[in-house]
């Protein structure tokens, strides 16, 4: 198992700020306005302007390697812009009488306050990765020259930055050389971040590495030169003064995207347990008695997240066999009930994975979980099928209204659904979800050939 574990880091530092900061917002604002506003409104409006501001200027992407300097220019343009909506409020709603001196106030507490909190964030996690090795990131770089060693230095000479450097490898004969070995160090050592130096690599040996950083879920980065890499995204970031390219860029590791698709999940799937399963389950439920004995959940263990396994719910639709979590239903399964049928044909079988959702171990639109004895096998046949389990598995995916839906008969219908998965991760967006859902929505009513 520990062949694709891969180590994750808090999800949870953007979120805070974003309340903190709202916070600050928002509390400065009783000792300025709220004696002639209405609280209610002004929070509204400055809430939605803050984080819309704040996607579109990136407010809050800083990472362990940007510079006080970008920190400080972040903040600066922040605050400029905040200050021109916070006028623009004020000439909306004239009749308030709310004077340029008080706003000006106003936003020099709050830029000075944010500031402060933001630089104290910064600063908090780089000592508490130098004092308690917290927070960490285990790297290796292949290739070695005068990038590479700058590079290895910036790793040693800086651990506030949160990075263990476990080895460079050099390949002075990069034709003949094989890379396994340097593939097991990594997986002995638990190495999370693998760094290239595109000039000391063959294209064989970038297109290996690329394949073997997918499939055991490695973040894969590259220091550029004058060979291209050909990707449909890439990604920029400097290390210090050291340009670095990201692969492949993953939206929901966004910690602002992760916070809107986890609330778009709470709310749907609470909206879907409360009005549709409060008073399907029981009807469901004695229909399923009615016809076979056992019980009227199904319980069965798959890969979700970074591979973590969890228990995926649904409505029994076959008579208890102990194969049920070896074989996938086919086409005129005799463990199939006449029940069964039909909430497979409409998918209400389905439906009881809202609960995972809620839970948090799966999400409503993502790559669809296998039973863990076909991820182990469709890991070693499938190329890049680990690349799904960088984001939750979903009760629909892109790939099953794309057509790659239920039983996998032949090896196209996973290559099929795999490419449309790793699509989905790579060009997440909220109206993505919706459209999947819609599509989901609408196949369901008109009935599909593979739901069975």
């Amino acid at each position: 198992m520990s062949l694709f574990k891969h180590g994750r880091y808090s999800g949870y530092l953007r979120p805070i700020s974003y309340l903190i900061d709202l916070s600050i917002i928002n509390g400065f604002a009783i000792f300025y306005f709220f004696k002639n506003i209405d609280p209610i409104i002004f929070i509204t409006f400055t809430t939605i302007s803050w984080i819309t501001l704040s996607v579109y200027s990136k407010f809050y992407e800083v990472y362990r390697y940007t510079r006080e300097v970008k920190i400080f220019s972040l903040t600066f343009r922040q605050m400029v812009i905040f200050t021109l909506i916070i006028f623009s409020f004020s000439g909306y709603y004239y009749n308030l009488n709310i004077y340029p001196n008080t706003i000006f106030k106003y936003i020099i507490a709050v830029f000075l306050s944010i500031t402060f909190v933001k630089f104290a964030i910064y600063y908090l996690l780089q000592k508490y990765r130098v004092s308690f090795g917290g927070n960490f990131r285990k790297t290796v770089i292949f290739g070695a020259n005068k990038k590479t060693h700058a590079l290895e230095n910036f790793f040693n000479k800086n651990p506030e930055y949160g990075y263990v450097h476990s080895k460079t490898f050099s390949l002075e004969q990069k034709k003949d050389i094989d890379l396994e070995p340097y593939f097991q160090y990594i997986i002995d050592e638990y190495v999370d971040e693998i760094y290239c130096s595109i000039s000391e690599l063959s294209n064989k040996q970038i297109d290996e590495i690329s394949d073997f950083a997918d499939n055991n879920l490695k973040i894969l980065k590259f220091l550029p030169d004058n060979k291209e890499i050909y990707s449909k995204k890439l990604k920029y970031e400097y290390y210090d003064y050291i340009p670095i390219i990201s692969l492949r860029n993953i939206p929901l590791e966004d910690s602002f995207n992760m916070v809107v698709k986890r609330m778009f999940d709470i709310l749907f799937s609470s909206l879907v347990i409360i009005f549709i399963l409060s008073w399907l389950t029981p009807i469901i439920a004695i229909l399923i008695k009615l016809e076979s004995k056992g019980p009227v959940f199904f319980k069965q263990s798959r890969n979700g997240f970074n591979y973590k396994e969890f228990d995926c719910y649904k409505f029994r639709s076959m008579t208890p066999n102990k194969d049920a979590h070896l074989y996938q239903a086919t086409r005129g399964d005799q463990r199939i009930t006449k029940i069964g049928k039909l909430i497979r044909k409409t998918s209400i079988d389905e439906l009881p994975q809202f609960f995972n959702v809620l839970f948090g171990d799966m999400s409503v639109v993502g790559p669809r979980p296998h039973m863990v004895s076909h991820t182990n096998m469709y890991a070693k046949r499938v190329d890049k099928f680990m690349v799904r389990h960088f984001v939750k598995p979903g009760i629909t995916g892109l790939a099953q209204v794309s057509g790659f839906r239920g039983e996998i008969e032949t090896d196209k219908d996973i290559i099929g659904r795999v490419k449309y998965d790793i699509f989905y991760i790579e060009n997440w967006s909220l109206l993505l979800d919706l459209k999947i859902i819609t599509q989901t929505f609408v196949n369901a009513v008109k009935g599909e050939d593979k739901a069975y």
